[in-house]
């Protein structure tokens, strides 16, 4: 048992630095990219994010597919095609070709995501699980440092254009997930997991709390970044240093965020986070200084980790067989928002970009009023402080 978990835990850290070699690059590249090369503007860039937020939206499909092909095997499938999708992307710098590559990238990525977490719940023991979900941040944070640093490099030093980063990004995810394939035997599940949606009226709150996480949380993957490069004029490499700082600042703090979740708890975490984020979101819409931007940016990211507690109370709350339906039905929950928020908020960013950031702040707002419905010590049976369902 200690070996098959130990083994599990090595597995999952692998597939996140696979993962996070790819999302890095695209990520880091993305507004500098969009605007340079493709000749994006804001609602262009709206488009693409509600595109690459479909297959986010369809991740509940992966429970059919998990009918043919076992979890551990597809994690690696989506592994390579988020490899595929990524190094695909320089090649054609158009409108269209940047939307298909950002599609079969988020393909991979969300399937990703998904089976990913199924994984930990099913294999990480709950009172391990919050400085788990710490570790799987500080080591996609190392991650990204590593491809921050290869973008940095390749663009300062050696002078490679987009096409050649983009391809090496998606080619070292693909050989860690043909490294894994062959090295790893297939782990055992410990609960045969449901092989059909599941949709419980007693898991209400968790999904609420993943819909407006998931509403909120486009503000920040959309416009946080666009912001430093279209307002304060950021480059490249000016990104990447700001990337680089945040990531090593997170590999210490991760571990120390999923320790502290477990101390405190659920509902505490939660509070914290999400009166955090509404300071946070005013911010951007207020400042006019660069560096006091950089300042909100790095403190968005320590307020979002703290969403391990989000992760941590499903899996207190849940029956253990849900663990892999409920991760595809959460994650297409979190998405709802995010097929449209881009492209609707996009056009508002034209009008004005503050608008953007206090909807997002009132959004964080109503976050906190259902985290203050979290109980204090969550279980099946205790899931809500007021509205409890059964079923």
């Amino acid at each position: 048992m200690k070996t098959n978990q130990k083994s599990g835990e090595l597995l999952i850290l692998l597939i996140t630095v696979g993962c996070s070699m790819s999302f890095a690059v695209w990520l880091n590249l993305l507004n500098n990219f969009a605007i340079e090369s493709v000749g994006f503007d804001g609602s262009e860039m709206g488009i693409l994010q509600s595109l690459r937020e479909i297959p986010g939206f369809l991740a509940f499909t992966i429970v059919f597919i998990l009918l043919f092909i076992k979890e551990q095997k597809m994690a690696y499938v989506s592994l390579i095609i988020l490899g595929l999708g990524t190094a695909f992307t320089g090649f054609v710098p158009t409108n269209l070709g940047f939307y298909i590559t950002t599609i079969l990238m988020s393909i991979g990525f969300h399937y990703l995501e998904t089976i990913s977490n199924s994984l930990t719940l099913q294999w990480i023991d709950k009172d391990k699980s919050a400085e788990f979900f710490g570790k799987i941040i500080a080591t996609r944070s190392a991650a990204s440092i590593a491809a921050f640093t290869l973008v940095w490099v390749l663009f300062e030093f050696i002078g490679l254009d987009y096409l050649w980063v983009y391809l090496a990004g998606g080619c070292i995810t693909i050989v860690i997930a043909i490294f894994c394939w062959q090295y790893f035997d297939d782990l055992p599940q410990h609960v045969e997991q449901t092989k059909k949606i599941v949709l419980r009226k007693r898991y209400w709150l968790y999904y609420a709390l993943q819909f407006m996480g998931g509403a909120r949380r486009q503000i920040f993957v959309v416009f946080a970044g666009f912001l430093m490069v279209e307002k304060f004029n950021f480059s490249v490499s000016e990104i990447s240093i700001l990337f680089l700082v945040n990531a090593f600042i997170k590999i210490p703090l991760a571990p120390r965020i999923g320790r502290l979740i477990g101390k405190i708890g659920e509902r505490k975490a939660l509070i914290i986070e999400y009166i955090g984020l509404i300071l946070v979101f005013i911010g951007y819409g207020i400042t006019q200084d660069p560096m006091i931007a950089v300042g909100l940016y790095l403190l968005d990211h320590f307020f979002f980790a703290m969403a391990i507690a989000q992760k941590t109370y499903f899996q207190k709350i849940a029956d253990p067989k849900d663990f892999a339906s409920s991760a595809g039905v959460s994650f297409t929950i979190n998405h709802i928002a995010a097929v449209f928020i881009p492209v609707t908020f996009g056009l508002i960013w034209l009008q004005s970009y503050q608008l953007v950031f206090y909807a997002g702040a009132a959004m964080a707002v109503i976050s906190l009023a259902l985290a203050l419905n979290v109980p204090s010590n969550p279980s099946t049976g205790n899931e809500v402080i007021v509205g409890k369902q059964r079923g």
